[in-house]
């Protein structure tokens, strides 16, 4: 159990070295909780970033077809058939750009990510006293 914060320099070099394992587990524990919340979320946004990514491949290879009838729509010149074609594969096209960007911005998430290693690395930063002036 972590104790609250408290003013520390008072106590004596056995009274720190004695509360030095109780810190360490905190801390290990506290790694350890955070690397599992990180894989969690990692792997969450990853998948939904891929499946925003399925759904636009979806609607881009049903693309492909609209944009063969629009033009066969086209040389029969009948107005309204070839706007028509014109205006779905619009619609297809805002719906490509659509998923597609809500899947970048999903993986995007999860590369921006500060992953527990990183926090780890950090961490030993701080206890070797590198990064004492900068904080």
């Amino acid at each position: 159990m972590v104790r609250g914060f408290r003013d520390r320099a008072d106590d004596s070099l056995l009274t720190l070295l004695g509360d030095l394992p109780e810190l360490i587990t905190a801390l290990v524990k506290a790694e350890v909780d955070a690397a599992k919340a990180w894989v969690s979320k990692t792997a969450k946004d990853a998948g939904l970033g891929s499946v925003w990514f399925l759904i636009a491949l979806f609607f881009l290879f049903w693309a492909v077809p609209v944009i063969l009838v629009f033009a066969i729509a086209g040389l029969s010149s009948w107005w309204p058939v070839w706007l028509s074609a014109l205006a779905v594969f619009g619609l297809l096209l805002l719906a490509v750009a659509f998923f597609g960007l809500l899947g970048y911005l999903r993986v995007r998430r999860v590369l921006a990510r500060e992953n527990p290693a990183q926090a780890v690395a950090t961490d030993l930063k701080l206890g070797k006293g590198s990064d004492r002036d900068e904080l």
